[in-house]
């Protein structure tokens, strides 16, 4: 496993985790201050500065990416299908443009939540049929720009209204069914957030293998949670063992960022550099 000790360059930022304080243009000059060298920035952010000014602000901070958040959302009712590719295909032109190793998929619930307005169901079959469909799709769009998706596997918490897929199992599983042929343009993006708690997590991580090991993100599960969506710990304040996830993850040969994505109600109302020192600092202790 690699040494993060004595400095933080496979730290990676997503920008969730200062997104209160700043917006993009001022999340990449904190991360130039602070020597960080890759970000995973949002679709949201990107959308409040325009494209053009965001690939010009990374390039100029000579930033790598990590990832970009995200696509997915799949399911709706059917008037809206059309809406959801375009939408997806936007995020793959997105995505290219910054330069981003990959496009991270948080998949969708059920409709009614995942695209709002839509029919309400709580057919959760018939939601996964619908996601496995749509991703199809756009995985046909992302080979064509050479960008592969990453599947996020979602703790169960959220599968009504952010992710049906919940285990590093079923992302794999879907994996198979649309490439079969481990192409490197399919595969997974393992936030131990969502997967630390899964008796399967270890052998799904060596099935996966580095072909398919596309984006590892990092933060920690308090006790107690007090929001299942915005009380997200700093790494070391709570119960994961990050350590060995990422030392699963490295025995398959993933050498990339460990991506630091922290939402959380805490963090977000501490100064911006404070954030990022202190990432830094578990970055080297913790991760």
């Amino acid at each position: 496993m690699r040494d993060f000790s004595s400095d933080h360059s496979w730290l990676s930022l997503n920008t969730a985790t200062v997104r209160k304080q700043g917006d993009l243009l001022q999340i990449i000059d904190a991360c130039a201050r602070h020597g960080i060298r890759a970000i995973d920035p949002w679709r949201d952010q990107v959308a409040a500065v325009g494209l053009d000014r965001a690939v010009r602000a990374v390039r100029d901070a000579g930033l790598e990416l990590s990832g970009y958040c995200r696509g997915g959302m799949f399911t709706s009712d059917a008037s809206r299908r059309g809406e959801v590719r375009d939408d997806n295909r936007r995020c793959v032109d997105e995505a290219k443009a910054l330069g981003a190793p990959c496009v991270v998929l948080v998949v969708g619930g059920l409709p009614q939540y995942s695209r709002p307005g839509s029919e309400a169901s709580k057919d959760i079959v018939a939601a996964r049929g619908q996601i496995e469909e749509a991703l199809a799709d756009m995985l046909d769009y992302a080979k064509q720009a050479e960008l592969p998706l990453a599947i996020e596997p979602l703790h169960p918490a959220y599968a009504a209204d952010r992710a049906c897929v919940n285990t590093t199992k079923q992302a794999l599983d879907i994996c198979d069914r649309l490439d079969p042929a481990r192409s490197g343009m399919l595969g997974v993006a393992l936030d131990v957030y969502h997967i630390w708690w899964d008796p399967e997590l270890m052998d799904q991580i060596a099935r996966a293998g580095k072909d398919r090991l596309l984006a590892f993100h990092v933060c920690d599960w308090l006790v107690p949670t007090r929001d299942i969506l915005n009380d997200r710990g700093m790494m070391g304040d709570g119960v994961i063992d990050i350590k060995s996830a990422r030392a699963a993850v490295e025995a398959q040969g993933f050498a990339g960022y460990s991506e630091i994505e922290i939402f959380s109600n805490d963090w977000w109302g501490r100064p911006m550099d404070e954030v990022l020192r202190t990432c830094i600092e578990r970055h080297k202790t913790v991760v």
